[in-house]
């Protein structure tokens, strides 16, 4: 059976990608509005009474006026995946993540409203959800973020500005410590204690690195890195698209190497004579971060399996 999906917001960089991923995938058929139609409520309402998936890469507040719609179909509305950060807090949405928990996989499959992570989101609860699970790091630690993506990340003006020359090669932003992503962080990672993120972009188009400094001797016990390292093992032992790596202390961690995949790899680096620790993850901000999970999510609610 052919299942019928509609990118609401296809002609956006997410939606540009998860359109190329789903262009000649069997099984599914990529439903389109004509261009002039896209802000025609009622053409957009009667595409979404004829798919069984329509695929949100829009700004929040159009985002909502989507799910509006789809509210006012009833049992003719289609199941959603919303790329924004509209609903990733929302009650009545699945957080899209479905390596996170244990059958997180099972809940996205079964969900008819699904909440695409955001691309730091991503990293951040993938390191650290299954260590405060564990104990090893506690719910109320201080915890700090920095990440640094690609300029894909920051939209149309943002990319324009880095390919046309106009931006420096790296920068600092979101300095009002209110970034968007901060919330579903602590909805997901199990912190009780807001984190300090520092989100940076770079002169490279996509990929992405999310790192968490430690002091071990503020984990309770005698935490070690190879415990940290252990319990990642653990936890994603069996995923297909999230491993856990071992990178030498004086390597280097190329934020492009996972680009145009749905992977994210995890690292755990340390000086134990100084116990102090780095957790790292690694993913493609358009991949893993975006449009990658989208498919992966798409696929697990069509009873397939997940993209590597």
């Amino acid at each position: 059976m052919t299942a019928r999906i509609f990118i609401d917001g296809e002609a956006g960089t997410t939606g540009l990608q998860i359109r190329d991923e789903l262009a000649d995938a069997a099984g599914i058929s990529l439903v389109s509005l004509a261009a002039a139609d896209r802000k025609d409520v009622e053409a957009k309402r009667r595409v979404l009474a004829e798919v069984d998936v329509v695929i949100l890469c829009l700004p929040d507040a159009a985002a909502r006026e989507t799910v509006a719609l789809v509210d006012g179909l009833g049992t003719r509305g289609p199941r959603i995946i919303d790329a924004s950060t509209a609903h990733r807090t929302a009650p009545g949405w699945t957080y899209g993540f479905a390596e996170m928990a244990e059958g997180q996989g099972a809940r996205i499959a079964q969900s008819r409203r699904v909440a695409n992570p955001g691309c730091y989101a991503t990293g951040a609860i993938a390191l650290l959800r299954p260590l405060v699970g564990k104990g090893l790091i506690p719910a109320g630690l201080p915890v700090t973020i920095n990440a640094v993506s690609g300029y894909s990340g920051g939209g149309k003006a943002m990319i324009q500005a880095y390919e046309s020359g106009a931006a420096p090669p790296f920068q600092l932003y979101g300095l009002g410590l209110e970034h968007k992503h901060v919330p579903e962080i602590v909805a997901w990672s199990g912190l009780t204690l807001r984190p300090l993120f520092v989100p940076s972009v770079g002169n490279f188009r996509q990929g992405m690195l999310v790192s968490i400094p430690l002091h071990l001797d503020t984990l309770p016990g005698a935490v070690r890195a190879a415990d940290l390292s252990g319990a990642l093992a653990a936890h994603y032992a069996g995923a297909e698209c999230v491993t856990v790596e071992r990178i030498a202390e004086a390597g280097l961690i190329d934020a492009t190497a996972l680009n145009g995949t749905n992977r994210m790899t995890l690292h755990v680096l340390s000086n134990e004579e100084r116990r102090h620790a780095v957790l790292v993850a690694r993913l493609d901000n358009l991949g893993k971060g975006a449009s990658g999970a989208a498919v992966q999510n798409l696929r697990l609610m069509l009873g397939g399996a997940a993209p590597a």
